[in-house]
């Protein structure tokens, strides 16, 4: 492989926006010229779309040729309409926030510390099971009012 083709793919990873499978790509455009690249997720994806709505393919045409899904498709037709190309890159895996420690468990582990000082993160954990019906890690717990006490020290 030419360095710079090793280049391009590492600038590709670190934008998230390589194609992990750019061996599906079936178009033509993708395999005869060098200006497009079946790697650069977000050209896939862009060529796709536009494939559908400039030369009138139909979703499930597009997909296949490029390599995607129904669903895929229509998760970057929205994803171009709310942000654009950028939002044709993947996404980060997991979830984007803390969807378990909301304030309302932080405050009532807060409270928890406050009457019972001795308390470890694991009674803390058990007690969020008990009070909420939530499943934390002791270490989620801790890292959460590690967080919370330095955004008080920055504001505060």
């Amino acid at each position: 492989m030419k360095p710079e083709r090793d280049e391009k793919a590492r600038a590709l990873k670190e934008h998230r926006a390589l194609n992990p499978k750019p061996e599906q790509v079936k178009d033509e455009r993708f395999r005869s010229e060098e200006f497009f690249d079946p790697r650069d997720l977000v050209q896939v994806k862009y060529e796709m779309l536009r494939r559908v709505h400039e030369e009138g393919a139909t979703v499930t045409e597009a997909a296949e040729t490029f390599g995607f899904s129904r669903p895929t498709f229509y998760h970057a037709q929205e994803a171009l309409t709310e942000e654009g190309l950028a939002g044709l890159a993947a996404k980060r895996p997991g979830p984007r926030a803390g969807h378990k420690l909301t304030g309302q468990v932080l405050d009532f582990v807060e409270e928890l510390r406050m009457s019972s000082p001795a308390a470890g993160a694991q009674e803390l954990s058990e007690r969020i099971e008990e009070r909420f019906g939530l499943l934390v890690h002791p270490r989620s717990i801790e890292r959460a009012l590690a967080r919370r006490e330095k955004k008080r020290r920055q504001t505060g």
